[in-house]
């Protein structure tokens, strides 16, 4: 039974930008689990243009990028044809309180997430950004 005022993660597309080709493909393997749809970037340029093409109903973005980070991407996707798009920040870094508040007074992320990750939250964060459920499994999958 559908809920309503939820879709399904089919319809989703999540835009998935880590230099770290491990990283990336270990987001990917969790986020097509869940049932959503994926496109990968491995730095600022490839993700602001895959942004611009395709407007991904997410982007899962990492700080340091090799060259435009985190914040010079998540400052050009405030453009207007992108500004909509949802932002998770991820990040290795140590966040102090200062950035951590600098980061969620940009108006496109809506969360940001240290690594080590842990990916029943950000899978949980996923859906519930994104208004989505989880897709049922049978019992042994």
């Amino acid at each position: 039974m559908e809920n309503p005022g939820f879709s399904s993660p089919a319809e989703k597309l999540v835009l998935i930008v880590d230099d770290e080709k491990g990283i990336r493909e270990l987001l990917e393997i969790v986020v097509r689990k869940e049932g959503f749809r994926t496109e990968l970037a491995e730095d600022g340029p490839e993700a602001i243009e895959k942004a611009r093409k395709l407007s991904p109903d997410m982007i899962l973005l990492d700080l340091m990028l090799p060259k435009s980070g985190g914040f010079e991407v998540v400052r050009e996707l405030q453009a207007e044809e992108t500004a909509g798009i949802p932002i998770i920040v991820i990040t290795g870094r140590f966040m102090d309180r200062t950035t951590t508040e600098m980061i969620r007074q940009e108006t496109n992320v809506r969360e940001y997430v240290q690594k080590p990750i842990k990916m029943a939250s950000l899978t949980a964060l996923l859906h519930q950004l994104l208004k989505t459920r989880p897709v049922m499994r049978k019992m042994g999958q």
